[in-house]
């Protein structure tokens, strides 16, 4: 999910045919999204910043990166091999666990911000993002070919796997789709709300969370044949959900709101705060503890109580 795109910013074109600066504040500057395989944590955002992690997030380096479009999504398929996405429908690939990135794809003149990317193994691929733009790959990101995945041109926000073969997609207008066979083929769901959706979680192949605008958080537990709204407390618009140790939940949004639920999504609390700012993605490290990202960069978070 990309934090940039709920505040409405899509920022110059033109700054995806350059090189990202090595900034020694980077780590400050607005970060979206992040991935972990092994040892290695790579976080990415504005101006083609990619920072690597080799302590969960104990201490940065910044990779060196072939564009300066904002970067709003990673996968890491292993420790060694990733990909990002951005604006200026960019497309980059790590083969180096994320200190060196190459560019496999960018069409500026498309005017649709990729807006996710998540690999189903390490040649399949999808990456989605505004105004309907789907592309996929068969090669491991060396080429990609645009699909339609419906009629409407909805912003298609996040993939997220539920199983080996199920996924599900979370758009634009309440829209949601599921794949059953791997991402090859799509079909809408009915919808519980109108409003945008940024973020999902599967809990397993059949039960799952829904987040996004006002604080909306609905979970289904048929796999998105129907759905029951959970209270939230909150209209600040909700942006990412982790698993975290012990069964716990963790769901983030703007505002730096922080909810947790220890009943698999059956309700949820509100913590306290650590931070105003809005918190884009979570993820969960191997120490147990959660790494932020979002208007504030990165930030480590040892989860505190409920209130």
């Amino acid at each position: 999910m990309s934090l940039a795109l709920v505040l409405g910013f899509f920022g110059p074109a033109e700054a995806g045919a350059k090189r990202a600066v090595q900034a020694p504040l980077a780590i400050e500057s607005l970060l979206l999204d992040g991935a972990a395989a092994g040892s290695r944590v790579v976080v990415v955002g504005e101006r083609g910043h990619v920072l690597v992690s080799t302590d969960d997030g104990a201490s940065w380096k910044q990779a060196q990166v072939p564009t300066r479009a904002l970067l709003t999504a990673v996968h890491m398929h292993d420790e060694r091999i990733g990909w990002a996405v951005g604006h200026d429908a960019v497309i980059l690939r790590t083969d180096d666990g994320g200190d060196n990135w190459r560019l496999v794809h960018r069409a500026p003149e498309e005017e649709r911000p990729l807006l996710d990317v998540w690999f189903r193994d390490r040649d399949t691929g999808f990456a989605v993002g505004a105004y309907g733009y789907f592309l996929a790959t068969r090669d491991g990101g060396d080429t990609w070919t645009s699909r339609a995945v419906s009629k409407d041109d909805f912003h298609l926000n996040e993939i997220v796997a539920a199983g080996t073969q199920r996924l599900f997609m979370a758009a634009e207008a309440g829209v949601v789709y599921r794949s059953d066979d791997g991402g090859d083929s799509w079909r809408e769901l009915p919808s519980p709300y109108a409003g945008s959706w940024f973020g999902a979680l599967a809990l397993d192949e059949d039960r799952i969370l829904l987040l996004g605008l006002r604080g909306h958080l609905f979970r289904s537990e048929d796999a998105g044949e129907s759905w029951t709204q959970v209270a939230t407390a909150t209209t600040a618009t909700l942006t990412d959900a982790v698993r975290l140790r012990r069964g716990v939940v963790l769901i983030t949004g703007l505002e730096g709101t922080l909810l947790t639920s220890r009943d698999r999504g059956r309700s949820v609390s509100t913590i306290r705060r650590p931070l105003r700012q809005g918190i884009s993605s979570a993820l969960a490290l191997r120490d147990g503890g959660v790494l932020l990202t979002g208007e504030f960069g990165v930030r480590r978070l040892t989860v505190p109580r409920a209130e």
